[in-house]
């Protein structure tokens, strides 16, 4: 594991809320010579782990970058894989999913998805809705830069309608807009496979979120490797801007 780490005092409570960017599906299935939706396949496996390590660790809130924005400019042949996959999850994992108390919600701009796959989603938090041992966020055809664009145009509506002065406008108002309503920023991003950027993922909530980068391509990363960014979070010292004397 590499990590960035400028802080040594130690975090008592456990994160609240862990976001995790799901990368390198595709260089897994390439080094074994399989396909792209082979590696996908493999790094579904992943995501019952990272929801098992999550309710372990007593993680409240976990995001989980499934689908970006950019990705609808893949082969169309992969984004139909893809929707197929997100849907045989839903229909397989949804009955155990809820009895282990866990609550899904989907974000992003979720219009742009098929009928099907929209209607799963819709029948999957019904279902989970009173869940409370853990709230599973799932990221789908979600960028950041478009949320801040839609949570903009949203509030300059209402100011055109005159149920809303700008100058009323402040942090907590905007990101009550935002698709992420109600949910705390996340306090740990994880990454895998060894890139180091955030890749317009939740741009506005992690303002103060602590990263941790692993080579590790998505599909091998293991419980083991989520209890060692928990164990590197809590060797972090979270200051907000301001200093610890």
């Amino acid at each position: 594991m590499e990590a960035l780490s400028l802080q040594t005092n130690m975090i008592d409570s456990p994160p609240m809320h862990v976001a995790i960017i799901m990368d390198g599906n595709g260089r897994w299935a390439k080094a074994r010579g399989m396909s792209r939706i082979s590696g996908h396949r493999e790094g579904a496996k992943a995501v019952r782990r990272a929801i098992e390590s999550a309710l372990k660790e007593k993680i409240h809130y976990l995001t989980l970058f499934g689908f970006s924005s950019e990705n609808w400019n893949r082969p169309s042949s992969e984004i139909k894989d893809l929707m197929a996959l997100l849907r045989e999850y839903l229909s397989t994992e949804i009955e155990e999913l809820n009895s282990y108390g866990v609550k899904l919600r989907f974000i992003g701009e979720l219009k742009r998805l098929d009928s099907e796959t929209k209607k799963l989603i819709q029948l999957s938090e019904e279902l989970t809705n009173n869940n409370q041992k853990l709230n599973l966020i799932i990221a789908l055809s979600y960028g950041g830069r478009a949320e801040i664009v839609e949570s903009a145009r949203a509030l300059g509506k209402q100011i055109e309608s005159g149920s809303l002065r700008a100058e009323t406008i402040d942090e907590k108002l905007f990101e009550n807009s935002l698709y992420t309503q109600g949910i705390p920023d996340p306090d740990l991003l994880i990454r895998t496979s060894g890139e180091r950027r955030i890749s317009n993922f939740l741009l506005w909530q992690c303002a103060y979120t602590e990263f941790v980068f692993f080579e590790t391509l998505w599909p091998d990363f293991s419980n083991v490797e989520f209890s060692e960014a928990i164990k590197e979070y809590h060797g972090r010292e979270r200051r907000y801007g301001s200093t610890t004397n």
